[in-house]
């Protein structure tokens, strides 16, 4: 029997390749083994509210290995390597594309814009913390941390457009020398 915590990486891998534009009733019963029914069981608000809850999987994700650890007082510079290590892992070294960036970039992105504004935000906000504790002046850190996710989506981006995961690894060595710097 499957629960939503089996349903909702499946989902998302359907949102992640097909966009929530494009990922069709026929394909998410394709991916998840369910029917209709068992899926407006699970989720009642439809498609909506199965996008929400997969962003929220992700949101959970991230603030758990990424950003609570950047902004933990005690060893800035380890913050910042483990996060560069845990977005290598995430993003399965630049082969899986980043579903809240493939959101931001579909046609609901209005429709999911407080959750899509908030992981950005936090992200940057919270490697921005970890910046200050390093050294850096407040607005130096704002914005190298807002170069940093700007390198990652790109490197994402260039990545899969290239179908060359070595262009995500090369972005990610760089930018930890960038951010150790500090």
């Amino acid at each position: 029997m499957k629960d939503r915590a089996t349903l909702l990486p499946l989902l998302g891998e359907v949102f992640r390749t097909h966009g929530y534009e494009g990922a069709s009733l026929a394909l998410i019963t394709e991916a998840t083994g369910l029917g209709k029914g068992s899926l407006y069981h699970f989720f009642p608000g439809g498609k909506k509210q199965m996008a929400e809850e997969v962003l929220a999987e992700i949101d959970g994700w991230f603030e758990a290995n990424i950003f609570a650890p950047l902004r933990d007082p005690a060893d800035p510079r380890a913050a910042i390597a483990a996060m560069l290590s845990s977005v290598d892992e995430y993003f399965r070294s630049g082969r899986r594309v980043c579903l809240v960036g493939v959101i931001a970039l579909g046609h609901a992105r209005d429709e999911f814009a407080a959750p899509v504004n908030d992981y950005f935000a936090r992200w940057q906000d919270a490697l921005a913390t970890a910046l200050r504790r390093g050294g850096l002046s407040a607005a130096a850190a704002r914005r190298r941390a807002e170069d940093a996710v700007l390198s990652i989506q790109g490197a994402l981006v260039l990545a899969r457009a290239r179908d060359d995961a070595a262009v995500f690894s090369r972005a990610l060595s760089e930018l930890k020398v960038r951010l150790l710097a500090a």
